[in-house]
């Protein structure tokens, strides 16, 4: 059995649906950086929203598709669909209590989750810490909302239905790209906070709608005794004891960067919005596609297919992510000039985030890799191996961060965090030949051919920065020349060597292309 066409088609769908939440959450950073710029302030709501994001990854996110995805869709596989309906209705109602309990008490407890955060700014703005506190409150039902959401998602991908998550998360974007603009006369920088509440709202109404859309039907009477409850907690222990290292870790970074300047945080995150665009469209849309199919091979003991399946995606995610690095890499400071750098973003701010850039992209190479490998884990229903390379990665983040800090400051935490990804994903590509075997072999010759393009497309973009150089004068115009004319020249070189070489990959993409341009 071979996935690869059936898995492109469905990494494409997320891809594309997707695509638009990248492109409107660009666009939510550059409404950021023209109104605020890299500011304390920034900073600071940076941090604040923080705390839902942790709290949904330790909640919902790191169950989401270690646990969630791979349960719902076995039990979709082996039982009537009225017990997975029973499923469905338990999760959300258990979710929505403890949710709601969460909610409150970090209304409570906001001063205590600002300092553990965001203590740094005591020595450079104490108002700052202050300002802090407040967003904290004010995002504080964001928690809620988010986390539903994921488990509302978690439902759509074991039903293998794609489209509306990515379009939703296009619409939680879309949030802070409309309300930041007309409130911020007003409130300032809490017409973000307002952003991500009315986004993530909106968010919700879209994925319960494609849920209905589905076709189905979830039982008012809900199940709290359900045996696939208790398998999800088996499986999500392992995950919730390495999140409670990783959520350590980055309260541990965030807290680092705010004692290195007010603007350390701020720049930091703009450059992982960048890193970020090309992992989400391709790493992440791939893995994502994959795993319930991965979930449904282990369980019916088709080992060959999820073998077959893991390696495609693999393959995939290698094919389009060394490009993106490549381009990041090189083209990184006009793109960081073109997109941020207005009104209250500083040339300053430009040289700094293309600092923090490119070192990010060295990890994004690792990371892109590690997703589909962690995937493949959840799939076959180990969790716990995943979480102890996780804890082992962080132990790696804290000796790097330390060792560079004093010299390099919020760069050596970039630096650290380049280190965990390549760790992680290092130790979970030998655990899983070590598991599932074959990888290896089926991998075997990859490295050959994006070791011949990838160069030869740096190179290509070299030279057309240099022939651009002294033809194009200074400004917005020759950002955006030398990105189309370096970026399409370099892509073009590095897919027509790949294309000579063999790869089916290229081939069904470019015909994919073709057709459609037909």
């Amino acid at each position: 059995m071979h996935s690869g066409p059936g898995l492109a088609r469905s990494a494409s769908l997320l891809s594309l649906g997707s695509a638009a939440g990248r492109v409107l959450g660009l666009l939510r950073e550059m409404v950021i950086a023209a109104l605020f710029g890299a500011t304390g302030a920034v900073s600071a709501f940076r941090i604040a929203a923080q705390v839902p994001v942790l709290l949904y990854d330790f909640l919902v996110g790191g169950m989401l598709s270690a646990a969630l995805v791979p349960v719902l869709s076995d039990t979709l596989q082996r039982r009537p669909r009225a017990e997975y309906a029973r499923l469905v209705a338990a999760l959300f109602s258990l979710f929505s209590l403890a949710l709601t309990l969460l909610v409150v008490a970090l209304e409570v407890f906001a001063p205590q989750v600002a300092w553990l955060l965001a203590a740094g700014f005591l020595k450079s703005d104490p108002a700052l810490l202050e300002l802090t506190v407040r967003l904290i409150r004010v995002l504080a039902p964001a928690v809620w909302l988010l986390s539903i959401a994921g488990v509302l998602m978690a439902v759509l991908y074991s039903l293998e239905r794609f489209t509306f998550p990515a379009l939703a998360t296009a619409v939680y974007n879309l949030g802070i790209v409309l309300a930041a603009p007309l409130l911020v006369p007003r409130i300032g920088i809490f017409s973000l906070a307002v952003g991500v509440l009315a986004g993530a709202g909106v968010q919700i109404g879209l994925l319960a709608y494609a849920l209905w859309r589905s076709g189905l039907r979830i039982p008012w009477r809900v199940d709290w005794r359900h045996p696939a409850l208790a398998r999800i907690l088996r499986l999500y222990a392992p995950i919730a004891a390495g999140l409670v290292v990783s959520t350590f870790q980055v309260g541990l970074d965030r807290r680092l960067a705010s004692g290195t300047g007010e603007q350390s945080i701020a720049w930091m995150s703009n450059a992982t919005t960048l890193q970020q665009m090309p992992l989400g469209l391709i790493s992440v849309a791939i893995s994502l596609a994959a795993l319930p199919r991965l979930s449904q091979f282990f369980a019916l003991g088709q080992q060959d297919a999820f073998r077959t399946t893991l390696a495609d995606g693999l393959r995939l995610v290698l094919l389009l992510i060394v490009p993106a690095a490549v381009g990041l890499w090189l083209l990184g400071e006009p793109l960081v000039r073109l997109l941020f750098q207005h009104n209250h973003f500083t040339p300053l701010d430009t040289v700094q985030v293309t600092a923090a850039l490119n070192i990010y992209v060295v990890g994004m190479l690792f990371a892109a890799v590690d997703f589909p490998l962690n995937y493949a884990f959840y799939a076959r229903q180990n969790t716990l191996l995943p979480a102890l390379v996780g804890v082992l990665s962080v132990g790696v983040y804290v000796a790097v961060a330390f060792a560079l800090l004093g010299r390099m400051g919020y760069l050596g935490l970039v630096w650290a965090d380049t280190a965990k990804q390549a760790s992680h994903a290092l130790v979970m590509f030998g655990l899983l030949q070590w598991k599932a075997g074959g990888l290896h072999g089926r991998l075997r010759g990859v490295l050959l051919p994006l070791g011949a393009a990838a160069p030869a497309m740096a190179a290509t973009l070299a030279a057309v920065q240099w022939g651009l150089g002294g033809g194009v004068a200074p400004g917005r115009g020759a950002d955006l020349a030398l990105l189309a004319a370096g970026g399409g020249a370099g892509a073009a070189v590095y897919a027509a060597l790949l294309w000579r070489m063999g790869w089916p990959e290229v081939r069904r993409i470019l015909g994919a292309v073709r057709r459609r341009g037909g």
